[in-house]
């Protein structure tokens, strides 16, 4: 009786999380489909589910006639180049944190994670001011240097704790066998914390491709602009094309889909070992 019941609780926590993963995929699959719908069925039928006719006429007037690809460029190169150097500096210094400067490092990462404090509307001004004077509005150099402030102290604090999880024998031993340090921290301890780093990498790419605020800010020309403030301004349009907004909807989602479908085993894995007990 017991492994019966057992076997019908798991049948219901089954369904029910079945149930919520169609609740959360729905928007999506809703987006999706209504970007492939033929011209017309949107507004002529807006609760209708299935396409009468499938066309990817939307995708190409996004993407070549609204030069949607120049924005998804952009994004690319400014996600890709910001999540490089996050995880380089934010690797080196966390290991220098927990190897080298334990106690003061404790201190600097929790001041390093107070930055997040401060909502990003109320840096908006200061850094406009900074980067007016350095001469890097309206760049993308600029806009990856505001993303580096943010990105960096919360990839130092995130991946601390990866380090921490090295023991201290393996790199001891290796360099009894000849090793320097830095031939420690590439081959002994970087392949060991490695999940961390996809992890830290992953969601620092997400957080860059998905920014908004800066770049909207920051970014005036619109051969650099991003995916984000691009899609933002298909709303602003005087005549809304709900066709093409679903398949820049769609252009702009996927990515993120996409990266975090391949490494969610190495996040899941990552985020276990890397944390503190």
């Amino acid at each position: 009786m017991k492994k019966r019941g057992k076997k019908i609780g798991d049948i219901f926590c089954h369904i029910y999380l079945l149930m919520l993963t169609a609740i959360a995929m729905f928007p999506l699959v809703w987006i999706i489909i209504s970007s492939i719908k033929g011209k017309g069925e949107l507004t002529g039928n807006p609760t209708g589910f299935l396409p009468k006719t499938v066309t990817f006429d939307y995708f190409k007037h996004v993407i070549f006639d609204l030069n949607f690809i120049d924005n998804i460029k952009n994004s690319i190169l400014i996600a890709l180049t910001t999540t490089a150097i996050a995880i380089v500096v934010s690797a080196l210094a966390a290991y220098g944190i927990v190897r080298f400067f334990p106690r003061l490092g404790a201190i600097l990462s929790k001041i390093l994670v107070t930055t997040y404090i401060f909502p990003p509307i109320l840096l908006a001004i200061p850094y406009s001011i900074v980067m007016a004077k350095l001469g890097l509005t309206n760049t993308r150099i600029g806009l990856i240097t505001v993303y580096l402030s943010f990105s960096i102290p919360y990839a130092v604090w995130l991946l601390v704790g990866f380090f921490k999880t090295v023991p201290v024998g393996i790199e001891e031993a290796a360099k009894i066998d000849g090793a320097s340090k830095m031939i420690v921290f590439r081959k002994v301890v970087l392949p060991l914390v490695m999940p961390g780093i996809v992890a830290t990498a992953i969601y620092t790419f997400i957080n860059a491709w998905n920014e908004f605020l800066y770049s909207l800010i920051l970014i005036n020309d619109t051969s650099k602009m991003t995916v984000a403030v691009a899609l933002r301004s298909l709303d602003g349009s005087e005549i809304l094309d709900w066709g093409d907004m679903m398949a820049a909807s769609v252009i702009v989602v996927i990515p993120s889909i996409i990266f975090f479908c391949f490494i969610q085993n190495k996040i899941a894995g990552g985020l276990s070992e890397g944390s503190v007990k």
